[in-house]
């Protein structure tokens, strides 16, 4: 683009990355996060800072893992676009957006900018989510007491499950890998998210039946800034129970029992039954995040 200038940024000039504002409140919503100067870029024109974005990933990742930061200045999409098209990086977009910013005058047309950025450089919107912050204030949802649990240390076991549970999902992202690759493919995506985590392999947990029959998993876990809800799933046959709230409460209170302060999760917003049962466990939204991807043929 003439008159754009694309610059990564280092150590010695990280600080410029907050010229910028930050009006969608990103980093007083996540004060943990923390970005390498290395993962940072900038577009300057005429010398001026105009758009800004930047990737993340764990602490032993070699590669970001997403986007979860990109700003503009008004009139600047397409140096925005720019941005993320001459980007080494070729992964997902995780915005994250203040509650109900759609009714917001005054946040919508940011957050739209952001759209229009991510689908000039060749993004497609995958799927909107609610992300939920428990605190004891929220207060401690009540075991059923209709399931029984346990760790299980054989990952075939979890494999198996995931399988089953992802041959008929409402979650977009597990949808996905199970579209381009098969069960397989969306099953070990989330047993390699599960070994990402840093907490221990002992905390995940399989569900069954009074009678032996395995209802679910719930994975309690930590990334790394937070206790997570890591997943919640339970197999198909054993649908319309109510099956999902108990393994949210038994995970919840398993996190508590590590010590947890604090519960960060998440789920899509069209995933209504998880949705409900978040609500019911006192679970409230604090964020939303809206996930962007790229085609299997842009990648």
């Amino acid at each position: 683009m003439t008159g754009l200038v694309i610059r990564a940024l280092d150590e010695s000039t990280a600080h410029e990355f907050d010229t910028l504002p930050d009006p969608l409140g990103v980093r007083a919503a996540h004060p943990l996060t923390r970005h390498r100067p290395d993962w940072q870029r900038i577009a300057l024109r005429d010398g001026r800072i105009v758009a800004r974005a930047a990737w993340w990933g764990g602490p032993d990742d070699t590669e970001p893992l997403c986007v979860d930061r990109l700003d503009l200045a008004e009139g600047e999409t397409e140096a925005a676009a720019e941005l993320l098209r001459t980007a080494p990086w070729r992964v997902d977009i995780d915005f994250s957006l203040p509650p109900g910013w759609r009714e917001d005058p005054a946040l919508r047309p940011a957050v739209e900018a952001r759209f229009d950025a991510a689908r000039a450089a060749g993004y497609e919107l995958l799927v909107e989510r609610f992300h939920y912050r428990w605190t004891p204030d929220c207060g401690l949802p009540e075991r059923t007491g209709r399931l029984i649990y346990g760790p299980e240390p054989d990952d075939a076991v979890f494999f198996d499950a995931l399988r089953r549970i992802h041959s008929v999902t409402l979650d977009a992202h597990s949808a996905k890998a199970a579209e381009e690759g098969g069960l397989d493919r969306a099953a070990q995506e989330e047993l390699d998210f599960f070994r990402w985590c840093p907490s221990p392999r002992e905390w995940w947990q399989v569900a069954r039946t009074p009678d032996g029959e395995l209802a679910g998993i719930h994975i309690p876990a930590r990334n790394h800034q937070a206790p997570i809800v890591a997943f919640i799933g339970v197999v198909p046959e054993q649908r319309g129970h109510g099956y999902a709230y108990d393994l949210l409460t038994e995970c919840t209170h398993y996190l508590v029992e590590q010590s947890a302060e604090y519960i960060v999760a998440a789920t899509d917003q069209g995933n209504f039954p998880m949705a409900a049962h978040f609500a019911k466990a006192g679970y409230p939204v604090t964020r939303e995040r809206v996930n962007f991807h790229l085609p299997a043929d842009a990648r």
